[in-house]
């Protein structure tokens, strides 16, 4: 199948839950992907994305299977599913860290962790240069938070001091994979899905701790986009480990540019916080306009929901109520003027133990997926699939919707899309001795024996190319 280029069409998307952190000391890792059977399973639920009629798809590839060690990966399983999406034209959002590292890094504390990461990045990207969308680590204040603020995953750290080790890693890992593959493909877009979060005062006295919340939950997003933090914020991470030069190094950046920000947002997202420092659940208060307008009047960067789901209850229409409502919100948001290009049910099918945040390992099966873990669609399935069906043809002609140079993967080797990309490192100042992508433009690297440099088998491709 070979799709039109997408770049004046709103993204409509889906995910496959990929999150990989360890428990217990590190002794068990909670694998979403094994759990939901996606290794099993991965040929049916790309048919069930194409069935719902959604082109882009949230992937994150199993990062502890596939990263054995510095420059030594296990392609196996990604050259298939991905030469499988490429035959598909499904345009792939790669996730590649999704709250785990291998075990042979061990954690987010570890200090050589981002220049490790940027160097897979790097591989990834020289491997699959088909692939335009990246989230090179996925929701890096939640990852940070759980791990090593909460005491909930990986390091299982609780000070400041371990939370704000584990931040400065994620973002310079993010910072630094972008930069790697910008090298290898100038016209890549990161969509950099993070949660969207407030934190209410339950009363006077407990302001203090509120605002310091709502100002600690921007860290993330202020380092990735070179945003200089308040003065509170600024002696909150010295005085927590991060050095001047560190954060001389974040302001130094200059990669909003290739970036849409993706806000994720839950029904458990906003919080109240008692006086003593507690939060608990405050459900939905101001919801996903109001809080994502916030977001983009401080970062004033195109806007993508990446993240949103509900569980199906008794009634059984809860999560599509959910979905109506976060649709409605998504038009809110276009109609006050922010560029927002896309939206995400998360995910494709029904999680395991998320109720629990991944704490404990029950096999509890949470039911908001759009289709269940037999792969039966559930009523969110099916209205979202009538949702994308009513809007799609609606949205490319307002003239609000941001027009993407984005370009579906059977069109990589259109020489247009070759011309865009050498324009683009043009002006990013490279040259072809600045690049480690050596072939013409819009042609495949050299690919590695048997196997395509898109993951699939290169005479397969060459008679599908010719038969067109």
């Amino acid at each position: 199948m070979t799709r039109a280029c997408s770049s004046l069409y709103f993204l409509f998307a889906t995910g496959i839950e990929n999150s990989a952190p360890t428990i217990q000391g590190g002794r068990v890792r909670i694998d979403q992907m094994a759990l939901c059977r996606h290794y099993d399973l991965w040929r049916t639920d790309f048919d069930l994305v194409e069935e719902i009629g959604v082109d882009h798809l949230r992937y994150g590839v199993p990062l502890h299977t596939i990263w054995r060690g510095a420059g030594w990966y296990e392609w196996d399983f990604n050259d298939e599913v991905l030469g499988d999406l490429y035959r598909r034209d499904l345009t792939p959002i790669v996730d590649l860290c999704h709250f785990c590292v291998p075990d042979w890094i061990g954690d987010f504390q570890n200090p050589d962790f981002p220049e490790l990461f940027s160097i897979y990045a790097r591989d990834f990207a020289m491997r699959y240069p088909w692939v335009q969308f990246y989230t090179p680590v996925n929701e890096m204040y939640i990852c940070a938070l759980f791990s090593a603020k909460y005491g909930w995953w990986n390091e299982q750290g609780t000070t400041d001091r371990t939370f704000v080790t584990a931040l400065k890693h994620l973002v310079r890992a993010n910072v630094l994979a972008m930069k790697e593959i910008l090298q290898v493909r100038p016209d890549a877009i990161f969509v950099q899905s993070e949660s969207t979060e407030y934190f209410h005062a339950r009363n006077p006295r407990a302001l203090i701790h509120a605002e310091a919340m709502n100002e600690i939950r921007f860290l993330s997003l202020d380092l990735n986009y070179a945003r200089r933090v308040s003065s509170e914020m600024y002696v909150y991470l010295m005085d927590n480990g991060m050095t001047r030069e560190e954060y001389l190094f974040f302001l130094g950046q200059r990669l909003k540019r290739h970036c849409i920000m993706g806000n994720d947002y839950y029904h458990t997202n906003e919080h109240l916080v008692e006086e003593d420092g507690s939060t608990r659940p405050a459900g939905e208060i101001f919801g996903y306009h109001v809080l994502t307008s916030e977001y983009y009047r401080r970062y004033r960067l195109p806007v993508m929901h990446t993240e949103t789901n509900l569980d199906e209850g008794p009634r059984g229409d809860e999560a599509v109520c959910w979905l109506r409502k976060e649709w409605a919100n998504v038009l809110r948001v276009r109609n006050d003027g922010m560029p927002i290009v896309g939206f995400t049910w998360y995910s494709l099918t029904d999680q395991i133990d998320w109720d629990t945040a991944l704490r404990e390992r029950n096999h509890r099966v949470n039911p908001r997926g759009l289709f269940d873990l037999d792969r039966n669609i559930r009523p969110v399935g099916a209205a979202y699939k009538e949702l994308i069906c009513e809007w799609r043809d609606v949205l490319p002609t307002q003239s609000i919707v941001l027009s993407l140079p984005t370009f579906p993967p059977s069109q990589f080797r259109n020489p247009l899309v070759g011309a865009m990309q050498w324009q683009a490192r043009e002006r990013m100042g490279l040259d072809r001795t600045q690049t480690e992508l050596e072939g013409p433009v819009g042609e495949p690297v050299v690919p590695p024996p048997d196997v395509g440099a898109w993951g699939i088998d290169e005479r397969q491709e060459s008679e599908s190319v010719g038969s067109e």
